[in-house]
């Protein structure tokens, strides 16, 4: 049997950065699985390149319990890594490697836990949830939530392993990311009121969105996430070619991180608005051609997790703690819950070394989620 320390070994050495297949980690859990009669099912994108992968162990016809995780990583390029980051390296207790916290270290506890599930006879279901492209806006998980949203039993309860240092986590806030577009006139900077300079005007979009952030300061307020209101910011703006001409592009990407009671593209349609009523008319007057566009990256609703719920009952007698909290960063529990999973975020590490240079997980956060999981078989065991 394969301990979770030996697993993460294996994950950690397939380079499963967003932008790559996922397949050959995705076959390696396959064969495994295999290797203890265990069928499961891959759920493909378009292209074939990548897959989710989903399996069940004990009663299937039975309400059971989901240990979900992603499968992909965010890239090392220009990290100052001082250790190999697709190699497994043990130093005073830690181990390093790119996905060692988020989230592989909960996936290779998962997988250690298999052979226990098989030689039990279990009165609930296990299933084993995989998923790809989640650090890019939860894009994978859609497909493999859409066959299980037509199956007639739904779990009880998704267990998402991301790294919580195993405190049992019932909220984290939606995101909604979007693009804009802007479209002007370019001319010689010596003749600029001929022109419709695009970076000038998504500068004001930009400061709109500021202003709009703003208001949002003011609430509504959730004491219980940090900090406790809807956020917006702006991540990425270029435009222009040189210093003399008037641009005639602009692009710039903002996000919004809503409270889970709040519709994130609400302040997206604000900001529509205001370009259309107050910025558009302005451009088109010097050049009709002139446009604003926007279109959506990514997004993801929020988790709101009922602290009363089954679902909490059952992940506070598996962790051994009631100390509900809620994070700051996204996950696929929302989609989850979405369809009616109840769902909750828990597992080792921490978040302060996800996507960082020298990312690590500990051999005691380890060895305690193997614990959490211990836990979950005695509950489910016949």
């Amino acid at each position: 049997m394969s301990s979770s320390v030996e697993l993460l070994r294996t994950l950690v050495g397939f380079d499963t950065t967003s932008r790559e297949s996922n397949l050959h980690l995705i076959e390696f859990v396959r064969d495994y699985l295999a290797g203890f009669d265990v069928p499961c099912e891959l759920i493909y994108n378009t292209e074939r390149s990548k897959a989710n992968l989903f399996a069940t162990l004990g009663p299937a016809h039975l309400p059971g319990i989901v240990l979900s995780g992603h499968t992909d990583v965010v890239p090392v390029d220009g990290q100052p890594w001082t250790l190999p980051p697709f190699e497994l390296s043990e130093r005073d207790g830690k181990l390093y490697g790119r996905g060692t916290a988020d989230m592989k270290g909960y996936i290779a506890c998962v997988l250690a836990l298999v052979p226990s599930l098989v030689a039990t006879s279990l009165r609930l279901p296990v299933h084993i949830a995989l998923s790809y492209d989640e650090e890019v806006g939860c894009l994978g998980v859609r497909s493999l939530l859409a066959v299980l949203e037509q199956r007639p039993v739904k779990p009880l309860l998704c267990i998402i392993g991301e790294p919580t240092q195993l405190q049992p986590v019932l909220g984290h806030k939606g995101k909604l990311a979007m693009r804009c577009d802007v479209h002007g006139h370019a001319c010689h900077s010596a003749y600029a009121p001929s022109g419709v300079n695009a970076i000038e005007y998504a500068a004001e979009l930009i400061g709109e969105l500021g202003r709009l952030g703003q208001q949002l300061r003011a609430g509504p307020h959730d004491p219980r996430f940090d900090p406790p209101y809807t956020t917006v910011q702006t991540g990425v703006i270029s435009g222009g070619k040189a210093l003399n001409i008037v641009p005639a592009d602009c692009r710039f990407d903002f996000e919004v991180r809503a409270l889970p009671s709040q519709d994130p593209a609400q302040v997206a349609q604000q900001l529509k608005v205001y370009a259309e009523q107050q910025v558009l008319p302005r451009m088109r007057a010097v050049s009709e051609q002139s446009e604003i566009r926007f279109s959506e990256l990514s997004a993801y609703p929020g988790l709101v997790t009922d602290a009363q719920s089954q679902a909490a009952e059952l992940i506070a007698a598996f962790c051994g703690s009631k100390d509900f909290g809620t994070v700051a960063f996204g996950t696929e529990g929302g989609l989850f819950d979405a369809v009616g999973i109840p769902t909750v975020v828990c597992g080792p590490g921490s978040m302060d070394q996800g996507h960082k240079p020298d990312e690590f997980v500990s051999l005691a956060q380890l060895h305690a989620c193997d614990g959490m999981l211990q836990r979950m078989l005695a509950f489910i065991r016949a």
